[in-house]
């Protein structure tokens, strides 16, 4: 393997380093992107029965803040319960926008070492076809051995270059499907628990209402027993 690694060039030092930094964020990802680490559906739950009770507190937000990244979403937009429901809303995307951003982490750089590894790659190839031309320059095609030395760096280049550049693509594209997954869902969820406190906004405040029409159904049945009696006592004057 050294060997091979040797007969490679120069250019095999940083397709190494590719190498070594694709794998540490393909592990770093699996273990990030969990579900239960993204998604909990206990914490779905409670933050569905808060906004119906419209009863949250401070260490009720906190537990449910310091949980799964969509909790932080949904307690977030629990926190601003009390405001009009656009700003709620504006509240849960900007929260949101935070969490793709970290469960987006290094995917990026996972996506450029899957660029630059073939451009390695053939600079690699470049740089070995170099070298056969200056051996042919210098001593013919009378030295086979020569030849082969530099077709040997660039061809070993290029198959290290893709080695390198399809499983990061690979895991590259995987990551941001989940990663898309994972909004929809928390996208849902939180329209989800927009709508559960209006309601129970909307209700709370017809309620009053409802308690406060009874005393004036009753003044108003009151006065109509008033206007019988006095019309009763007239006709009982006029006979």
């Amino acid at each position: 393997m050294f060997e091979f690694f040797k007969a490679g060039g120069m250019v095999m030092w940083p397709l190494l380093l590719c190498s070594i930094v694709a794998m540490a964020i393909i592990i770093e990802r699996f273990w990030a992107l969990r579900s239960s680490k993204i998604i909990s559906v206990e914490d779905i739950d409670r933050a569905r029965k808060m906004a119906a009770s419209g009863k949250i507190t401070e260490p009720m937000l906190e537990a449910l803040n310091n949980s799964s990244i969509m909790s932080k979403v949904l307690a977030t937009g629990l926190a601003s319960s009390s405001a009009p429901r656009h700003i709620m809303k504006e509240n849960i995307e900007e929260a949101g926008r935070h969490a793709v951003h970290g469960m987006e982490r290094y995917l990026n750089a996972l996506g450029t070492i899957a660029t630059v590894s073939p451009l390695l790659g053939l600079l690699g190839t470049v740089l070995g076809m170099i070298g056969v031309f200056g051996a042919i320059n210098k001593a013919g095609l009378g030295n086979p051995a020569l030849l082969a030395g530099g077709i040997s760096e660039a061809l070993i280049t290029t198959v290290a270059g893709l080695v390198v550049a399809i499983p990061a693509l690979i895991f590259y594209r995987y990551f941001k499907s989940r990663v898309d997954g994972y909004v929809v869902r928390m996208e849902q969820e939180a329209l989800k628990l927009v709508e559960i406190t209006n309601n129970n906004r909307t209700a709370n405040s017809t309620a009053p209402k409802a308690a406060g029409s009874a005393p004036a159904s009753a003044v108003s049945a009151a006065e109509s027993a008033l206007q019988a009696a006095r019309a009763a006592r007239l006709r009982g004057q006029e006979a």
